[in-house]
């Protein structure tokens, strides 16, 4: 009789990629969140910042206004970010030379093909930019 081997490894590496493949998905899926996260964060900073400088070269509230909701528009758009809800509030109290202006962006951002990490299922992006307006611009447009 040959003795018969007591530790046996067959199969332990199918065993091994099996309890570790999930944790690995999970970390992939982490880092896609995180990098789809970061980038929806600085799409909405851009264009805050972006909407409040067309903003403050208008003379009058409502074509600054109009500017800042087209320039958000405009600049989410080509970052290909698509949100559920856009919101953008221009704050023309303050429109003359050496005034500012100030352009807040809220968009609500579908998160859903992640949320196999638990995470929810839209997320808030909101960024705030002021313009100071150039004390130097001539006056009203003639």
């Amino acid at each position: 009789m040959t003795p018969r081997r007591c530790h046996d490894d067959r199969g332990s590496v199918a065993v091994e990629t099996a309890v570790i493949a999930p944790a690995l998905v999970a970390l992939l899926l982490l880092v896609v969140f995180a990098g789809r996260v970061s980038h929806a964060d600085a799409a909405v900073r851009r264009a805050a910042s972006e909407a409040a400088r067309a903003a403050s070269l208008e003379y009058f509230p409502e074509a600054a206004e109009e500017s800042a909701t087209a320039t958000v528009e405009a600049n989410l758009a080509t970052a290909g970010m698509v949100c559920g809800e856009l919101t953008t509030i221009v704050d023309t109290t303050d429109l003359r030379p050496g005034g500012q202006v100030a352009v807040t962006v809220r968009c609500v951002a579908d998160m859903s093909d992640v949320t196999l990490l638990g995470v929810p299922g839209e997320r808030v992006f909101e960024a705030t930019s002021v313009e100071v307006i150039d004390r130097f611009r001539g006056g009203e447009p003639g």
